[in-house]
């Protein structure tokens, strides 16, 4: 019984973690699990508690309460902790960490067991996985930053752990680096079946990495899931604005009905009197190039035409961001246009907003 439940177990589970210093917890009921060849990032702002939740699973930082299990297992707890060098995990930080005073093999091979000859091999094998065999007897000062992060990867995965934690390993990368050595990093590990935890402030990075992302927020996973719901379905303005860009528009119930300049919005389920905000994002705005000056009309699913007044425009590579301000609110509003779009500042355009494409939350305010 015991080895079919480690079989189904999950590489890492994490249950109920809690952190805190100065009596503010930082980690508050941190919970999650993660498969052999699976990549969870969490992801949050500056300060939510990513990094130290990483420090606890490492073994480098102990937790007040709470529980972690590799395959099952359970390697620590508030009273038990199995040391951080025999826990079978690997580490790839921002600054990478390699030795200045080590050459490249010297550096993969820290941290290795056995034979001298069986080390060696096992280099080799590494450096050629990460397309840096020529580079044996180099030193990380002649490296490049891609390069050296190669390395990093190489050297982390030489032990062969089963679980690997990255925090921020792409953020000291050109950008134009950056794409193409998370995808080759991304591949390697996939190929190992190695469990990988990734902390990232980046939604862009976290969407194309990741087959689960864990959202973060004063120390709390406030919403997890496939990288689609957790765009698609969000749990509430904050989580929809991390993703992207987004605009809102403040309104008051009466009768399930929310009055807006884009016509009224269904709101079942809210209270009269209730402020709600709506919310969406600037690639789902509708520029009503039919409507001319002809004023507002209902429309099927696109609610009611909104007259607005173009701020500013600007072209973003593969998009252009219009900025306009309601004409009778003055409200600002952002849109994005695919390719070239730059009307003038003052031109007077209408605008619609799909239904489909909105969130209503309770206000925060």
């Amino acid at each position: 019984m015991e080895d079919r439940v480690q079989e189904t177990a999950p590489r890492l589970e994490i249950r109920n973690l809690v952190r805190s210093f100065g009596g503010r917890r930082v980690v508050d009921d941190v919970s999650l699990s993660v498969q052999p060849g699976q990549v969870t990032c969490l992801l949050g702002p500056s300060g939510c508690g990513k990094s130290t939740t990483l420090r606890m699973i490492a073994g480098v930082e102990m937790q007040d309460s709470g529980e972690i299990y590799v395959d099952g297992q359970l390697i620590c707890d508030a009273h038990r902790r199995v040391p951080p060098e025999k826990r079978e995990i690997g580490l790839m930080f921002q600054d990478f960490a390699l030795f200045p005073h080590l050459s490249v093999a010297d550096n993969v091979a820290y941290g290795l067991r056995g034979s001298k000859i069986d080390k060696r091999q096992r280099v080799e094998d590494m450096l050629a996985r990460v397309r840096m065999k020529g580079f044996v007897d180099a030193f990380p000062h002649q490296l490049s930053g891609g390069e050296q992060q190669r390395i990093a990867l190489a050297r982390a995965l030489a032990p062969k752990p089963r679980i690997m934690l990255m925090d921020e390993p792409f953020s000291g990368l050109d950008n134009r680096l950056r794409d193409g050595i998370r995808d080759e990093t991304l591949a390697i590990l996939k190929e190992e079946d190695t469990a990988v935890l990734l902390v990232t402030h980046e939604p862009e990075e976290a969407l194309r990495m990741a087959d689960e992302i864990a959202l973060m927020r004063d120390g709390h996973v406030v919403q997890q899931g496939a990288p689609y719901n957790l765009y698609m379905q969000p749990r509430d303005k904050d989580a929809m604005a991390f993703f992207s860009d987004a605009n809102i528009l403040t309104a008051e119930i009466n009768s399930a009905l929310a009055a807006t300049p884009f016509g009224p919005f269904l709101a079942p389920g809210f209270p009269d009197g209730t402020t709600v905000e709506i919310v969406f994002r600037p690639q789902h705005v509708r520029i009503d190039f039919d409507r001319g000056g002809q004023g507002p009309h209902p429309t099927d699913t696109d609610g009611t035409s909104a007259k607005a007044v173009v701020e500013r425009a600007r072209f973003m590579g593969n998009e252009s961001l219009i900025e306009f301000r309601l004409d009778h609110e003055h409200l600002p509003l952002k849109v994005t246009v695919p390719n070239v779009f730059l009307p003038t500042p003052g031109t007077v355009m209408w605008l619609r907003v799909p239904r489909a494409r909105c969130y209503i939350f309770a206000s925060s305010a």
